[in-house]
């Protein structure tokens, strides 16, 4: 298999902290194969960092923004075009249909026709697509356009992991990866703070409604970071004119020391590439009854934490708030108390080198959070409480779940079952928001969907603890 494919496969936005989990115990000392010494390795790969990561995480945050900014828009588009939450939830959903089906093409083109243009083409394409949201008046052109950004976004973040590892060696893509995990929050918050003004105040503006103002400004940031992305990305280290030649060589030289089999820790993040015996380590993949165990439990998490991406807005109108902005400033809360929470119980389990009862903390607990909202309890502050419990351990649930099965499934066959476990899972991104839009329209609550997700969470927790053996411990 490519490494194309398989870093793609592997590489959803919501696994950015497998790296993270899985290179925690590696050593980082030791003179690297061009005799550079440690410390000059680390000031070098922070001069890299300086110059690769900002602007790729500016992209990405601007990225999961348009992605999950109809979760602000449905407070007015809804009303406005007639749309039912049934009609919402399929349009939510039909964005993973686009990104399931082309995240793997996307990378194989930017391995290709180099980063630059990659990068270049997906922001535009995906900038276009969001700003003409602004346009749709019948569900056929609501689906279409989600469809399109689904398509146009798919390659982007696996195109950042696979990018990332041009520069980085697998020892160093821990904390690099973890960033853009982090980008997911960030988004949330900068949400919460812009789009709920822009829906309120730009209402009316040239005769627009305020959501269609919004679509509008958050889509041509995406545009104009894809013309930047021309004169400031670099396809490699080879072409980065800010490095001397001994600092190219070196990178190169850590890159292909670990990717050409240099190092053979079964916990690396990035596999050889272009193994001859990828094909047979696909096939063990499929044959191991554990994969479909992980992408049970894979599944039944995103289910929620999408959840939560796609439909707080409403909860906390349901919680008895009406302004606009006022709803939108007050998901600020929950993404950030989720992004601390997050980091700090990530932390704990990787101090405590135990990810097992950590990860049924997280689910079970966050699905008793998420049936207490059913309670519909006359205090704001109470339900914003139990929502923003829910976020931290649902989020906080996703980086501990990425830490075992590199664990578990070692070797050439670890890579093959992540991708797998990965593409099984993800689909949660289309029957999950479609499923919930059903529930509610028929229901006018989303209790019942918050039960059902309730049980997956719960019985994800369950299912590692009894499913995955405590002997071998997950590092």
């Amino acid at each position: 298999m490519p490494q194309s494919i398989i870093t793609d496969r592997a590489s959803d936005p919501t696994l950015a902290p497998l790296a993270a989990a899985s290179q925690t115990g590696m050593s980082q000392t030791g003179m690297s194969q061009t005799g550079m010494s440690p410390t000059s390795d680390d000031l070098l790969y922070r001069k890299v960092s300086w110059h690769v990561i900002p602007f790729l995480f500016v992209c990405y945050v601007v990225s999961f923004l348009d992605r999950i900014n109809i979760g602000f828009a449905q407070l007015q588009m809804k009303h406005d075009l007639g749309f039912s939450d049934a009609m919402y939830g399929l349009g939510a959903a039909i964005f993973y249909v686009g990104y399931v089906l082309c995240e793997v093409p996307s990378n194989m083109l930017l391995a290709r026709f180099g980063a630059r243009r990659t990068f270049m083409r997906i922001m535009l394409l995906w900038g276009i697509a969001s700003t003409c949201m602004m346009f749709v008046h019948t569900p056929t052109h609501f689906y279409a356009l989600r469809f399109l950004l689904g398509v146009f976004e798919a390659g982007f973040f696996p195109g950042i992991v696979l990018y990332l590892t041009y520069w980085f060696p697998a020892r160093r893509r821990a904390a690099v990866f973890s960033i853009f995990f982090a980008g997911v929050a960030v988004a949330g918050v900068l949400g919460g703070l812009v789009s709920g003004w822009i829906m309120r105040d730009m209402g009316g503006v040239m005769g627009l409604e305020g959501w269609r103002w919004m679509f509008a400004i958050e889509g041509v940031p995406a545009v104009l970071l894809g013309l930047m992305a021309a004169l400031w990305l670099v396809d490699g280290p080879e072409q980065a004119r800010w490095l001397s030649d001994a600092e190219k060589a070196h990178l190169l030289a850590q890159r292909d020391g670990v990717t050409m089999g240099a190092r053979t820790d079964s916990n690396a993040a990035a596999p050889a590439p272009h193994s001859s015996h990828s094909s047979r380590s696909f096939g063990t993949a499929l044959s191991n009854p554990r994969v479909y165990l992980f992408a049970f439990i894979y599944f039944s998490l995103t289910c929620a934490s999408l959840t939560l991406n796609f439909w707080m807005p409403l909860m906390i109108r349901d919680f008895g708030v009406h302004d606009v902005l006022a709803i939108s400033l007050y998901t600020v809360i929950p993404n950030a108390v989720g992004a601390v929470g997050l980091m700090l119980i990530a932390r704990r389990s990787d101090r405590r080198g135990e990810r097992r009862w950590h990860f049924a903390a997280c689910t079970i607990g966050g699905g008793i959070a998420l049936s207490l909202l059913t309670l519909h309890l006359a205090s704001f502050a109470a339900m914003m409480a139990i929502l923003s419990v829910a976020a931290v351990l649902i989020f906080a649930a996703l980086p501990i779940f990425w830490a075992v099965p590199s664990a578990y499934l070692t070797g050439k066959a670890a890579a093959a079952g992540i991708a797998l476990i990965s593409s099984i899972g993800i689909t949660s991104g289309i029957v999950s928001p479609w499923a919930i839009g059903l529930i509610k329209t028929h229901t006018g609550s989303m209790d019942n969907a918050l039960y059902v997700l309730t049980a997956l969470l719960v019985a994800s927790g369950v299912a590692l603890l009894i499913g995955v053996p405590a002997a071998q411990k997950a590092r």
